[in-house]
């Protein structure tokens, strides 16, 4: 069976940006994740060892946030990257980062940018 799990709305504040008050003042970010699996034996078993542990997939976000970049599809393709090294379960997974409240000379709430992923 195909699973999809979802870690919705997670909120940071982070450096990202590269205009130079970006880097120095930060800003808010928001960040979704959607992970697609087989759930098969977790099913059965009721073990987190058999799932894919949702609880170490907001760790990385939240340290791939921690370090500065100046795209958000840097961002996005880093927090892709290492959550398919540290979780062999993911069959696909698409992380969307937006920005909120962007530097750029008008009223906008967010600018978003999201990267698809295939383990293949």
């Amino acid at each position: 069976m195909k699973n999809v799990i979802e870690i919705e709305n997670m909120e940071f504040y982070s450096n990202h940006g590269c205009y130079r008050e970006e880097k120095v003042v930060g800003n808010h970010f928001i960040v979704n994740l959607k992970m697609e699996t087989s759930n098969s034996v977790a099913i059965k078993t009721d073990s987190i060892k058999d799932a894919l542990n949702y609880q170490i997939a907001y760790e990385i976000v939240k340290e791939e946030m921690r370090e500065p970049s100046h795209l958000l599809e840097h961002v996005a393709g880093r927090i892709l990257d290492k959550l398919f090294v540290s979780l062999p379960l993911i069959e696909s997974a698409s992380v969307k980062v937006s920005k909120l409240n962007p530097p750029m000379g008008g009223k906008i709430e967010k600018v978003s940018v999201t990267i698809n992923k295939n383990r293949s």
